[in-house]
């Protein structure tokens, strides 16, 4: 026990330190990167405007065209149950909200333990389906790297875990706990230097699209 109390201690202390710093560290410098990559002269007369296009372009690629639903519905589907999952169980468990009040200074309503428990079983059902589907589906197989399945590895184990350490299924708890707290501390020192940037990335190139095409007078 005292072991295990041990690896939960530094895991919520030194270990956590170190992977919030390397994250926000890394996130500066990658978002510098692509600001400092700037942006060319357009020399064309525009003929419409860019910032409501832009949001238009972000509000509507969040739902997926009917043809790539018909072509790839397992695609969409596990992809909505893995996001939706995630997101309820990230912000709206209330030991989360928590952390982050302890953390920033400010926190939110959340929801109650069992939805958020349900939508942790729709993010996993969510990523091993994507995961078969990865496998299993020629072209994306063919497109996948190795990149891909250490970043699915990355989603996946803290939504494993935070799921075996609810419902206390590793012990002892302490333990169980501080695998759940790494997870997150390994997704965070990743993240930065991975494809999960396009967590943040996709809303800025979704926007530049439709500002672009808006200023060219055409759909994105």
């Amino acid at each position: 026990m005292n072991e295990s109390m041990d690896f939960l201690l530094w895991t919520r202390g030194t270990a956590f330190d170190v992977s919030v710093a390397i994250f926000i560290v890394g996130m500066l410098i990658r978002l510098f990167e692509i600001v400092s990559l700037g942006r060319g002269r357009d020399l064309a007369a525009p003929r419409g405007t860019e910032f409501l296009p832009g949001i238009r372009t972000i509000l509507s690629r969040t739902l997926p065209y009917g043809g790539t639903f018909k072509r790839q519905p397992l695609t969409v589907i596990a992809g909505y149950l893995f996001h939706i999952g995630l997101l309820v169980s990230l912000l709206l468990f209330i030991p989360h909200i928590e952390l982050f009040r302890e953390t920033f200074g400010f926190g939110w309503p959340g929801l109650p333990n069992p939805i958020v428990d349900a939508a942790a079983v729709l993010g996993i059902t969510g990523l091993l389906a994507a995961l078969w589907n990865r496998l299993t589906n020629p072209v994306m197989k063919m497109l996948s790297d190795s990149e891909d399945y250490l970043v699915w590895i990355l989603t996946f184990l803290p939504l494993l875990t935070g799921y075996l350490a609810y419902h206390r299924m590793i012990n002892p708890y302490p333990l169980a706990m501080g695998l759940h707290i790494l997870s997150i501390e390994l997704l965070l020192v990743l993240f930065p230097f991975t494809k999960l940037m396009h967590t943040f990335t996709l809303f800025l190139a979704r926007w530049y699209n439709g500002a672009m095409s808006g200023r060219r007078g055409v759909e994105s």
